[in-house]
């Protein structure tokens, strides 16, 4: 059953528009695992729009679970990856302009430069997982990279419209996950993941961690962090039939 790791991407987001010490980012990382996330997962983007330096080093000081850092394959990024140390590293692809990852990587037509940057992140024993839309060239591409794992971009299956559409793409979601288990691949998936679209996300085979942020800080405006938190569990865990509805409560 998957394990719920949380973004508090948008905890900094809110710290940065005023400039302010608050919302701190390691309270709410702590209050994260307090309430039962298996892991943390912060963006450190090259524009540095909300999670800044100082907290990926911080960050990898408090961690009890497992630091996940996702960053796009540049070399001063790579670099502080590699100062860092976090226990695992999701590799996205990033544009300056965009307001969150768009899409998955192109990790078939990069296969030489990702190679390379998988093996110096891996020999400083970073696990290494690649941000991918659904996609069997794109699984196996990362096969080939030498990547332990792939997250699974979720983000259209999220924004279908429909049912039909919507269960169109989780069987694509479905048939990437199943040849990347058989490629012995770990599988994890993120982007757009809410507490009324994660459940069947949550039982596809195979899948060891969801990563999930902006829903949950969303819903932490109301009803607390913690709270937030064990909601988001409670669905991943819980069987398929449970879905939140924005207005309720599952605790």
């Amino acid at each position: 059953m998957a394990n719920l790791g949380v973004n508090i991407d948008h905890v900094a987001t809110l710290r940065q528009a005023r400039f302010t010490p608050y919302p701190d980012l390691i309270e709410a990382a702590k209050i994260c695992e307090k309430a039962g996330a298996e892991g943390i997962t912060v963006h450190l983007r090259e524009d540095r729009r909300h999670i800044q330096d100082r907290d990926v080093y911080s960050l990898r000081k408090i961690v009890n679970t497992k630091l996940n850092l996702e960053m796009a394959a540049t070399q001063q990024i790579v670099e502080i990856a590699l100062r860092v140390v976090p226990d695992e590293v999701c590799i996205v692809p990033e544009k300056r302009r965009e307001l969150t990852t768009e899409g998955g990587l192109d990790v078939w037509g990069q296969r030489r430069r990702l190679a390379g940057v998988v093996r110096r992140l891996q020999k400083k024993g970073i696990l290494v997982s690649l941000f991918i839309n659904p996609e069997p060239r794109q699984v196996r591409a990362a096969k080939e990279v030498g990547a332990n794992c792939v997250e699974l971009h979720t983000g259209t299956y999220a924004e279908a419209k429909g049912k039909t559409r919507q269960l169109k793409e989780l069987r694509k979601l479905k048939q990437a996950g199943k040849l990347a288990v058989e490629m012995e691949l770990r599988l994890n998936a993120g982007h757009g993941l809410n507490y009324q679209n994660v459940k069947p996300v949550a039982r596809i085979p195979g899948i060891e961690d969801l990563n999930i942020g902006h829903s949950i800080i969303s819903r932490s405006v109301f009803v607390g962090l913690a709270q937030a938190v064990r909601e988001m569990k409670r669905l991943i865990k819980s069987p398929l039939t449970l879905v939140l509805s924005p207005e309720e409560s599952v605790e």
